[in-house]
């Protein structure tokens, strides 16, 4: 389907093809769940450094940016190391000026360093704004070396000014990062034409393989359909949906299962987890057991965590069995699910199981033109659907009680 930025054309031409591929596969109750986001849409954006030295610069605009004026805005850039730095900057020290925030993210197996580092984009514009600056651009949260950005949302809270926000790829922000280092002055010409648009068009594909007790609450497995429009979203989220679907066909390759599988394919993740907020609202009198998520690419799943009630104990112990001849470690930590199960895990305070895949090359394709096909490895695809059918198997033919933790 390609790029299939969140109210788009191509979302909705993705939910099309959802609904038709499910039902060809088999599934009941396949529908689309529509409903209205705050959406963003992209427009020309281009970036050059033009003092001390002339260099182009390959940028991105974050989702939720405003554009630049007219003709684009050139003004003086402020070089920040971290986040922290820019915090510290005094009130009003910005104005008329463009600023820009260094970080220092690097690669782990979990992937750990996207949440305080992801901070940058997430927060970074906004505290920006703050201090005065006319636009911000970011080093792109990543973790690659090329010359690729990195492109994903920003938020402006209440009473913050919006303002023109993009990501520059790794080298480039190391140039930036060197010219700083040298205390010569820099300035900077941007063009940004992004811009919000209120009330776009997106919705969930939601699709049932019935159980055979249906007074039994359902298995809940997520991905997300949207993507962003670098790339054809291959590794975000579109393995992960081939994987939540595979598994709940092979949990019932040898005999319908006792509880009922619903797979959630949510739309307009991206922009701010929109469509798992409006399942849980449109489910939220349909009593669920369970729910898991499958939203970090397509390596190999090395660890799973739980978040059961004491009485499921064995449950978990039965599930941590059969995925230790895959080499899936059990880990103390809590399960949390994802952006499009969480909403409901919440609301409903839901059993969670999380099959965690290594996510060591998962921030160098991230949100980026690399987003593609080609990046899948096939036998580790392979052992990420054997790991969530091993699973499925179990849970939706567990006959008693699955409750979450406290």
């Amino acid at each position: 389907m390609g790029p299939r930025l969140a109210g788009s054309e191509r979302e909705a031409a993705a939910r099309d093809w959802a609904v038709a591929r499910l039902k060809s596969l088999g599934f009941a109750n396949v529908r689309t769940e529509s409903f209205k986001i705050p959406g963003w849409v992209r427009g020309a954006e281009n970036a050059r450094i033009t003092t001390p030295w002339p260099h182009d610069l390959h940028i991105s605009a974050l989702g939720n940016s405003v554009p630049t004026p007219a003709g684009g805005l050139s003004a003086e850039l402020v070089y920040f190391p971290t986040l922290d730095a820019l915090k510290a900057a005094p009130d009003g020290s910005l104005k008329g000026k463009i600023a820009f925030v260094d970080h220092a993210m690097r690669a782990n197996q979990d992937g750990s360093g996207y949440g305080p580092y992801g901070q940058v984009r997430r927060q970074g514009p906004a505290i920006a704004s703050q201090k005065g600056a006319a636009a911000i651009v970011i080093r792109s949260v990543g973790t690659d070396h090329n010359r690729d950005p990195h492109t994903g949302v920003t938020n402006f809270p209440a009473g913050t000014a919006p303002i023109p926000a993009g990501a520059v790829s790794a080298p480039d922000a190391a140039l930036i990062a060197r010219i700083a280092g040298t205390g010569k002055p820099m300035a900077i010409s941007l063009v940004l034409e992004g811009h919000p648009q209120a009330d776009m068009p997106s919705g969930n594909v939601v699709a049932d393989l019935p159980g055979r007790d249906p007074s039994l609450p359902p298995i809940l497995i997520g991905c997300h359909l949207d993507s962003w429009d670098l790339a054809t979203g291959a590794i975000d989220d579109g393995a992960g949906c081939a994987i939540v679907t595979t598994a709940a066909l092979r949990a019932q390759k040898d005999g319908k299962p006792l509880r009922t599988i619903r797979v959630l394919w949510a739309g307009s993740e991206e922009l701010g987890g929109f469509g798992g907020a409006a399942y849980a609202k449109d489910h939220a009198a349909e009593p669920h057991a369970l729910a898991m998520e499958s939203d970090f690419g397509a390596d190999r799943v090395w660890r799973v965590r739980f978040a059961f009630a004491d009485t499921n104990k064995a449950l978990a112990d039965r599930i941590a069995a059969a995925l230790g001849p895959m080499g899936i470690v059990r880990d103390g930590g809590k399960a949390g699910g994802g952006t499009d199960v969480e909403p409901v895990i919440a609301a409903q305070k839901l059993a969670v199981i999380d099959l965690e895949q290594d996510g060591t090359r998962y921030f160098d394709l991230h949100h980026t033109p690399d987003d593609t096909l080609d990046k899948i490895d096939p036998a580790q695809l392979e052992q990420n659907v054997a790991a969530w059918t091993a699973v499925l198997t179990i849970v939706a033919n567990e006959a008693g009680p699955i409750s979450g933790s406290n």
